[in-house]
């Protein structure tokens, strides 16, 4: 028998899959659940063994577990997870729930089953997201780690931690505050200051050094957040970045900017005042000191342009909207001032806005300059051009001069290895690279028997 009436309306609007079964498994009633969930029509499937829908790999373990339930003396009752085939030939999970409490008016096995599709899904998209996320954590030489909002408990660490802090993950899980102990004495009092005002909600960024065992030797970088719920700090995370290498480049940087500022500077400038002196006491030697102060002033241009490339490389690297145009018009006048024998000339429009880096003038005025020197006529010509399209802003310095050598050319570019800084003529070109490198820009260069044309290319910044 099957349910009739208003209790077979009442199956009917029921969310979950409701059959009947048989001790062979064959469908004796199926309520309209079926249809929504599975595309079946319910006299269908009466008459068919639901065994045959259930999923190849399933199918054993829910035939033993039906089996064990339907044969059983006692009461006896089993929840199961299985695919089971759609209309369509896709599968769907369920879960489902049969007992042996038989009815005389049944006359079967009432199963009534979930579909769990979604859920399973979303637990198999997690596991593996966890997995792809423990794999990263794995492989990477930053410190990911989480503590208690009290920093009492180690939440999580990935085992970069001993490369970087020169001390072992046991021993932090057992004593979490044992990190302490692989910081720079010096140190300690910051790191604990912004471990407090971490707790206190604040979000910190500090560098410190670590490991103990190289001596305190690993400058770090460490950024944290506060993890807030409900107004309550409840955990704390972040991550922590071997900063050494750079630190060291910061070092040498300093210690280049000093000797260029300085002591090169100091010197040449003695080299001037002894050449121009031998000069006035001996007139005929004037052919030799103008070598020599020429090429002393070079150096001291040189050393300029190298401060300026310092400058630069130390500098903060992030872009802002720049007035490509006004800027083009800026370095214009300020070489016409400069060099009133040239004629430089710029073709612009009103605006034209672009993302770069600071220093945009130094670089064109640095190709600017380069064009007039290079130039054999007395009175160079250089022409500037300021193009936009959708995506970008041109600025183009076109001159009459020979051919750019090819090693200047690899420069720009950006095809260059170490030994072109020996064979390049100066340190001018380098800054104009590193200025439109560092602004995510391009440079092109197009050199023929009539002149050359410098290209630089930077992503237009929207209105």
């Amino acid at each position: 028998m099957v349910p009739s009436g208003s209790f077979d309306v009442l199956l009917d609007h029921a969310q979950d899959k409701i059959v009947v079964v048989d001790e062979h498994g064959d469908v004796t009633y199926a309520n309209e659940a079926i249809r929504r969930s599975l595309g079946y029509d319910p006299e269908d499937v009466i008459g068919t063994n639901a065994f045959e829908y259930i999923h190849p790999d399933d199918v054993d373990a829910i035939r033993t577990a039906f089996e064990r339930v339907v044969q059983a003396d006692t009461y006896a009752e089993a929840t199961a997870t299985y695919r089971f085939r759609h209309d369509d030939g896709s599968w769907v999970t369920f879960e489902s729930r049969l007992s042996n409490c038989t009815d005389d008016d049944l006359d079967g096995y009432v199963v009534s089953s979930r579909d769990i599709t979604d859920r399973v899904t979303a637990e198999r998209d997690r596991r593996e997201t966890t997995s792809r996320l423990q794999e990263l954590a794995a492989t990477t030489g930053d410190v990911l780690w989480m503590f208690s909002a009290d920093w009492t408990e180690l939440l999580f660490v990935n085992p970069a931690y001993e490369d970087v802090y020169g001390g072992t993950v046991d021993d932090l899980r057992a004593d979490p505050a044992s990190f302490l102990d692989t910081v720079h004495p010096e140190d300690v009092p910051r790191v604990e200051e912004a471990m407090a005002a971490l707790a206190g909600g604040d979000s910190q960024s500090i560098e410190y050094r670590v490991d103990p065992t190289d001596g305190y030797g690993t400058w770090v970088w460490v950024q944290a957040e506060p993890i807030v719920e409900d107004g309550d700090v409840v955990r704390i995370t972040g991550f922590t970045r071997d900063v050494t290498s750079r630190r060291r480049r910061e070092r040498q940087l300093y210690v280049m900017d000093t000797l260029l500022r300085h002591n090169l500077r100091n010197d040449l400038t003695v080299v001037l005042g002894e050449a121009q002196r031998i000069a006035d006491a001996y007139p005929d030697a004037t052919p030799h000191t103008d070598v020599i102060c020429d090429t002393a002033e070079a150096l001291l241009e040189s050393a300029e342009k190298g401060r300026a490339l310092i400058e630069r490389l130390d500098a903060d690297a992030s872009r802002h909207r720049v007035d490509v145009a006004a800027t083009v018009d800026e370095c214009v006048a300020r070489i016409d001032d400069r060099y009133p024998n040239s004629t430089v000339d710029a073709d612009c429009p009103d605006a034209a806005r672009a993302h770069c880096i600071d220093g945009l003038d130094a670089a064109i005025t640095e190709l600017l300059e380069n064009a007039i020197h290079h130039n054999d006529h007395p009175e160079p010509t250089v022409h500037v051009t300021v193009t936009e399209t959708t995506d970008t802003v041109t600025v183009a310095v076109t001159d009459t001069a020979s051919a750019i050598p090819q090693v200047e050319a690899n420069v720009l570019t950006g095809h260059h290895d170490m030994t072109d800084v020996y064979h390049s003529s100066g340190l001018g070109l380098w800054l104009v690279y590193w200025l439109v490198e560092r602004s995510h820009g391009e440079i092109a260069v197009d050199s023929t028997d009539d002149g050359n044309q410098i290209e630089l290319a930077f992503d237009r910044a929207p209105e």
